[in-house]
């Protein structure tokens, strides 16, 4: 089964304790690359949280955010009665425009009068096993959001096997008449440049041209292998588990069989069909670039 490298997944946990939110993002990337945003005071638990998503990820670029919020409570905050007492004393001393009092609501929202206490949570990996089943669930979203696209990846990989074997089978047809068009061209050329000339050409001669020409434009092992190369691209495409990697070292060794195929057979329609497998291939590697 394929598995995109491309997935979105979020998973939700919310109660009297605590929000806990997991997004979990992944794009493309030859190798697997982790990237972490989390809430203090858990920014010591990213190993373990690298850990887990290398369970189900393998390659791409992950980024993932873990956001935990707890309920306000009274004592988060407190006042800073030195600092209010040091501006209401330095604000009276001033005693600007005659005024007879000092805004309490404005001394209130002066620089380090309210002080946020953070919420002490004791060891952060003791909430750990309620995170991780967070994070799972997101994995698992993500999971299935990369195979449904994965399914219909490997849709058009295999339409694209399908369209190259046609072409294939244009070009194997095509390889018999190479050597008779070669035959019949060279001995029309021959026939031409020694009308007149009162020069005799031995049947022999063009018959050993020919059989040269038909050794260096056997194209029958490349398509053999081409074939087989075909056969396992289809089986690998099937297997169950995603093989992106299997896919570009065949997909190069497809290339190279064609690029034989194209240069050895010297034909026009051959050619043609060379161009075409090509094509074809170019838009398989688009894909399986994508591809876990």
């Amino acid at each position: 089964m394929l598995l995109s490298m491309t997935g979105f997944g979020d998973a939700r946990l919310q109660d009297e304790r605590w929000c806990v939110e997991v997004e979990v993002r992944t794009v493309n990337n030859r190798h697997l690359k982790v990237s972490a945003k989390i809430s203090e005071p858990y920014g010591s638990l990213e190993p373990e949280l690298e850990r887990l998503i290398r369970e189900s990820v393998r390659r791409g670029t992950v980024q993932v955010l873990l956001r935990v919020e707890r309920p306000r409570q009274a004592d988060d905050y407190r006042l800073n009665t030195v600092a209010l007492q040091s501006y209401h004393d330095q604000l009276a001393a001033l005693n600007l425009g005659g005024s007879k009092g000092v805004d309490l609501a404005a001394l209130l929202s002066l620089p380090g009068v309210v002080e946020e206490r953070k919420n002490e949570s004791g060891d952060p990996h003791d909430d750990w096993p309620a995170l991780s089943t967070v994070l799972s669930s997101a994995l698992a979203k993500l999971h299935a959001a990369r195979a449904e696209e994965g399914r219909a990846m490997a849709d058009e990989l295999l339409a694209l096997g399908r369209s190259i074997t046609v072409h294939l089978d244009q070009v194997e047809s095509r390889g018999p008449h190479v050597v008779e068009s070669y035959q019949k061209r060279l001995t029309e050329r021959v026939q031409n440049l020694v009308q007149g000339q009162g020069i005799a050409i031995e049947p022999k001669d063009l018959i050993r041209e020919v059989a040269i020409l038909a050794e260096r434009a056997d194209i029958a092992e490349e398509i053999i292998r081409l074939r087989a190369h075909l056969t396992q691209y289809v089986a690998i495409i099937g297997e169950r588990e995603s093989a992106g990697r299997k896919l570009e070292f065949l997909v190069q060794e497809i290339g190279r069989e064609t690029n034989t195929i194209g240069s050895k057979a010297n034909d026009v329609e051959i050619s043609r069909s060379v161009v075409e497998i090509k094509g074809l291939l170019e838009k398989i590697r688009e894909l399986i670039q994508n591809i876990e």
